[in-house]
C-alpha cells in the first residue's frame, strides 16, 4: 500500500488563525514525537506486558516535571501536574498492541513475535493506532508543561494497559486510581479512525461506542456412533437450534429503534465423520449501547440455549452452560452530551467546520468509558482523528474497494497527521478547560 503522508505544516495551513499558535508548537515537536512513534511501532507489546512503552511515557513525563507512578493497575502508569487552582483533567492514552502480523511491507514495520500465554506463537502490532496514541499522549504532556502560565489546575496523564483485553482501566481504577490520585472532572482521549481522511476531527454526542460482551455456550450431549443417531443426544444439531435461534432475539425482541449485535464467532464440536460428539461449544461476541437492551440480550441468550435443550429433550443435568466472560467486559462508552458539543464547538473554532464532523456511533467496544462511568459526575469524551492517508482514501472511493480497517494488518494510519492533529485537539481542550480565569 502506497502511504503519502500529510505533514503537521500542511495541516496547520488550513487551519484558522486562532490556532496558529499551538499549531506551531506542535511543528516544532514533530521530528522528536515521529522518533518516538517509529520507536514505538517497531516494538509493540501485548495487553499487560507493556512495560518497555510505559517506560517510555514514564521517561518523557518525569523529564517534564509531572509525579510519575508506575505499575498502576499492571503496567499503567499516572503523570500528575499540579499548577495552582482549578479543575482536575484526564488525559488517556492506551499502550498494548494486538496479536497480529503486520503486513504493511511499511520501513520500520513490527517484526515482534512473542509466544502469547495461551502458548500460541503470533506476531504482534499495532494494528489500532496505539502507537498514535501514546505519541500523541507525549506531546500534549510537553505542551501543557511548556504552557503552564497559561492554565491552572490539575492534569492527570494516564498511561493505560490492556484497552484491547477490556480490563485496562478496571484494573487501574480497582487500583485506587480515584483514590490515590486527583479524581477528575474531565476524562478526554482519542482514538485514530481509519474510516475517513486523515487530520480530520470526529466526534459522537452520547452513546459512541459499544457494551461489548463475549459468551460461552457449552451445549452437551449424549454422544454415540453416527451410524446409531437414535441411540444419542446429538450436540451439533442442538447447537445449530441455539445459532438459529439466538437471531430472533435481535430481530424480534429488541425495539427497531435500539441497537444490537448477537454474533456466533465460533461453532466448534466433533472429532471424527461416523462419531456423534457429547459437546459443541460456541463463543459469542455481543453487543450493544444501553444497559437494558444489554441486560435483556444476555437473559435471552440463557433463555434460549435451555429452551432449546428442553425442546430436544435433553435431562436437567446436561442442560447448556452459559458463561459470561465479566473479565472482557466494556462497557459502552458515553459521551457526555452538552460537554462533547461544547467541545466539538470549539474544535471547530480551531480547525475549521470542514475538519471536525459529526460521526455515527459504532459497535466498537473502548474501555475508556469506565474513567467516566465511575462517577457520573465526571464529564466524558473520546473523540476520532482520521488516519487514512487522502490519496488512499480518494482513490478507493473512486474504485469502490474497502480500505483497511483497525485491526488489520495491512492498517498503516497516516502517523504525521494523526499525531499532530490529536495532540493539537487534546491540548487545546485541556487549556481551554484549565484556562486561567
Amino acid at each position: 500500500m502506497r502511504i503519502m503522508w500529510m505533514s503537521a505544516a500542511a495541516l496547520a495551513l488550513a487551519a484558522p488563525a486562532a490556532a496558529q499558535t499551538l499549531g506551531g508548537e506542535v511543528e516544532k515537536q514533530m521530528p522528536s514525537l515521529m522518533a518516538i512513534y517509529k520507536n514505538l511501532h517497531a516494538n509493540p507489546e501485548l495487553s499487560f506486558m507493556e512495560v518497555r512503552s510505559a517506560g517510555i511515557l514514564a521517561a518523557e513525563t518525569r523529564k517534564l516535571g509531572y509525579k510519575v507512578t508506575e505499575k498502576v493497575g499492571g503496567t499503567g502508569i499516572v503523570a500528575v501536574m499540579e499548577n495552582g487552582p482549578g479543575p482536575v483533567v484526564l488525559v488517556r492514552a492506551d499502550m498494548d498492541g494486538l496479536p497480529v502480523t503486520e503486513q504493511t511491507g511499511l520501513p520500520g514495520a513490527s517484526k515482534v513475535r512473542v509466544t502469547t500465554k495461551e502458548g500460541v506463537e503470533t506476531g504482534v502490532m499495532h494494528a489500532c493506532g496505539h502507537d498514535t496514541h501514546m505519541t500523541a499522549w507525549i506531546g500534549v504532556a510537553r505542551l501543557m508543561a511548556a504552557n503552564k502560565a497559561k492554565w491552572s489546575g490539575t492534569l492527570v496523564m494516564i498511561g493505560q494497559p490492556a484497552e484491547e483485553r477490556g480490563a485496562g482501566a478496571r484494573m487501574m481504577l480497582a487500583d485506587g486510581l480515584y483514590t490515590r490520585f486527583p479524581k477528575p472532572q474531565y476524562a478526554l482521549a482519542f482514538h485514530d479512525a481509519a474510516q475517513f481522511p486523515a487530520g480530520k476531527i470526529g466526534y459522537t454526542p452520547g452513546y459512541a461506542l459499544a457494551n461489548v460482551d463475549s459468551v460461552d455456550i457449552t451445549v452437551k450431549g449424549v454422544g454415540g456412533h453416527g451410524a446409531y443417531p437414535q441411540t444419542t443426544k446429538d450436540p451439533i444439531v442442538l447447537a445449530s437450534r441455539i445459532v438459529g435461534a439466538l437471531q430472533t432475539l435481535v430481530s424480534r425482541e429488541i425495539s427497531p429503534l435500539d441497537s444490537a449485535v448477537v454474533t456466533v464467532g465460533s461453532f466448534h464440536a466433533g472429532a471424527k465423520h461416523n462419531i456423534i460428539s457429547d459437546e459443541a461449544k460456541l463463543q459469542l461476541t455481543v453487543r450493544s449501547y444501553s444497559d437494558e437492551v444489554r441486560d435483556h440480550l444476555l437473559d435471552g441468550i440463557a433463555r434460549i440455549a435451555k429452551g432449546e435443550a428442553i425442546a430436544a429433550g435433553m435431562p436437567d443435568d446436561k442442560m447448556p452452560v452459559v458463561s459470561v466472560d465479566k473479565n472482557e467486559y466494556t462497557p459502552s462508552t458515553f459521551n457526555t452530551p452538552e460537554f462533547t458539543e461544547e467541545m466539538a464547538a470549539y474544535l471547530k473554532t480551531s480547525f475549521g467546520v470542514d475538519r471536525v464532523v459529526q460521526m455515527p456511533p459504532v459497535m466498537g467496544g473502548e474501555d475508556f468509558s469506565r474513567f467516566g462511568r465511575e462517577d457520573k459526575s465526571i464529564k466524558s469524551l473520546i473523540v476520532w482523528v482520521g488516519g487514512v492517508p487522502q490519496a488512499e482514501y480518494d482513490a478507493a472511493k473512486k474504485e469502490g474497494r474497502t480500505l483497511p480497517s483497525l485491526h488489520s494488518p495491512f492498517w498503516a494510519p497516516d502517523a504525521p497527521a494523526v499525531i499532530s492533529t490529536a495532540t493539537e485537539a487534546l491540548t487545546a481542550m485541556t487549556m481551554k478547560l484549565m484556562a486561567k480565569k
